[in-house]
């Protein structure tokens, strides 16, 4: 079936609609300021012949594009194979297992089958970060975890919900292995409205043009993603390229990762080589291959943005050599660390190998981290514990055009963080500091843009501080002779006296009490071509503001 051009622009935006209101249900309806504020989540709709990409949420984290897509698949093949239940309507599976094509533990998914006339025509999938999944520290962030037990309760594909109903008996077995249970509730009936909500719209949009052109727009979408990604990837000149990209630590043998990518262009597609990479680490920042790959798709949506997000955006690339590498964790290597540090370390690597190539288009290295920290404790004014999960954003690099943006969010995503009124309102922290970081920009002609200092006292009670960060030992790498942006850098006052990790922004268990603060300075961006090539007027600017 052909279908016009004007009714599949109709129902391409349909589709994202209905993804996008998932989003901003799950938002809504969430507990949990870091799905609730930060909106770390995303929704999506996925194949029901193999989980394949077609549609997702575009206020949704770029890093779940290929993960959700490989969970969604590998529960397809669980089912047909009798490793996973069958399901019927009504059924919503959830599942956080990084080695089924997942992140890391915290990133729950819930795939739920969509019907038609009695047969499965799509599934409505997505996945909310839970503030704490158990293991040995509060909200999952163990820097120095050797093994997945470590890092929090792993689930493989399992119905929450049955026929619409919730299973109090699995319900219970999470809730018997998480911190702060009572709160987990509303996550949970928020994560399952928003497939609700999506069941609903896509019904709506499909009785409106009929199943058969539904299915026939789906399908040329995809061919037309695919075909404008190869048309796209011609601007770059066929042959290698080369890149590094380094990992502080694994947060548990101090020495540095390296990530080494070359990239080989040939007529309409690319190929990614990470053979070069180190080797499994003890820590967890090893990434499983659903991040690795979805890191490079993201890096890849950041030069052509203008490329729709469906499998299709994927079909001309092609990924190699992470085999025998920390890129393709096995059980049961820790990972933690792998979708909010890892996966934007490989970006940087991606940037860094075709900034030369396309340099109108690829900017310098942006902060990627996304400083992870979590806090646990309990509060003797509420009589309750807490976990308290921070994230933060940083510099974004120069580019071609302009200075990067200031405090901008991760690579990864489009995570915010919560608002400080808001944390302190749900927790006994006070912030002293919350402002741009003056001067961690990388000189360039067009400069990095700003990280973040931030600092947060703890008021009442005694809690444990975790982080599990990265480029505080290396930072942001400029590009086209540009300079590297400032390295993040983290310290805790206990008692009046500073005490700095040994993994520069890698820890966990620190224990505090009332009157004790962390601070934490974010990465610049790298900055972007020669400093000398700056602009005079910019450079007095920057002199006047403390920038330079």
């Amino acid at each position: 079936m052909t279908v016009d051009p004007i009714t599949l622009s109709v129902i391409q935006a349909g589709l994202q609609q209905v993804c996008d209101e998932m989003d901003l249900t799950f938002s809504r309806a969430a507990f949990s300021p870091v799905i609730a504020e930060a909106n770390d989540r995303s929704d999506g709709i996925y194949s029901a012949e193999d989980g394949s990409l077609i549609a997702q949420g575009q206020g949704g984290l770029p890093v779940f594009v290929g993960t959700m897509q490989y969970s969604t698949r590998t529960l397809i093949e669980m089912i047909r194979d009798g490793r996973a239940a069958a399901p019927k309507p009504g059924d919503t599976y959830i599942v956080n297992d990084p080695y089924l094509g997942g992140t890391h533990l915290m990133d729950v998914r819930f795939a739920r089958p969509f019907y038609r006339d009695g047969a499965i025509f799509c599934w409505l999938s997505n996945t909310g970060h839970w503030p704490d999944t158990g293991g040995a520290v509060p909200g999952g962030f163990s820097a120095s975890a050797t093994s997945v037990e470590q890092e929090g309760l792993r689930l493989p594909p399992v119905r929450l919900f049955k026929e619409g109903v919730l299973d109090s008996e699995i319900y219970a077995i999470i809730c018997s292995n998480i911190r702060i249970a009572d709160q987990r509730i509303g996550d949970v009936k928020a994560q399952a409205a928003a497939l609700t909500v999506g069941e609903e719209r896509l019904t709506a949009l499909l009785d409106r043009y009929g199943d058969d052109v539904v299915r026939a727009s789906i399908d040329a979408l995809r061919g037309r993603a695919a075909a404008q990604m190869r048309t796209l990837i011609d601007e770059i000149a066929d042959g290698t390229y080369e890149s590094t990209a380094w990992i502080d630590s694994d947060g548990v043998v101090n020495e540095p990762l390296a990530i080494r990518l070359t990239v080989e262009k040939t007529p309409g597609a690319l190929s990614f080589d990470f053979s070069r990479s180190s080797p499994p680490c003890m820590g967890p920042m090893n990434s499983v291959l659903a991040t690795t790959h979805s890191s490079v798709y993201l890096a890849m949506r950041h030069i052509f943005p203008e490329v729709p997000i469906s499998a299709g955006a994927f079909e001309p690339l092609s990924i190699v050599g992470c085999e025998g590498t920390f890129l393709d964790a096995r059980y049961p290597r820790p990972v933690s660390g792998c979708a909010a540090e890892v996966s934007q370390r490989i970006a940087e690597a991606v940037f860094a190998a075709l900034v030369e190539a396309l340099p109108d288009r690829v900017t310098a290295a942006p902060a990627g981290t996304s400083g992870n920290f979590a806090l646990g404790g309990h509060d003797p004014e509420t009589g309750r514990n807490y976990v308290m999960y921070q994230l933060s954003g940083g510099g974004y690099g120069g580019n071609a055009d302009h200075d990067g943006l200031a405090n901008g969010c991760s690579t990864i995503g489009i995570s915010k963080a919560p608002p400080v009124e808001i944390m302190e309102q749900n927790f006994p922290v006070l912030y002293h500091r919350y402002a741009l970081r003056e001067g961690s920009g990388g000189r360039g002609r067009h400069r990095g843009g700003l990280g973040l200092d931030y600092e947060v006292e703890l008021l009442r009670g005694t809690a444990r501080a975790s982080f599990v960060m990265d480029h505080g030992r290396f930072g942001p790498q400029g590009a086209l002779g540009g300079e590297d942006g400032a390295k993040n850098e983290v310290e805790v006052w206990r008692n009046g006296a500073k005490y700095a990790p040994e993994h520069l922004s890698k820890e966990q268990d620190i224990p505090l009490r009332a009157g004790d603060r962390v601070r934490v300075r974010t990465p610049g961006g790298g900055g972007y071509g020669s400093a000398s090539e700056r602009e005079s007027d910019l450079t007095d600017e920057d002199r006047r503001l403390g920038r330079a």
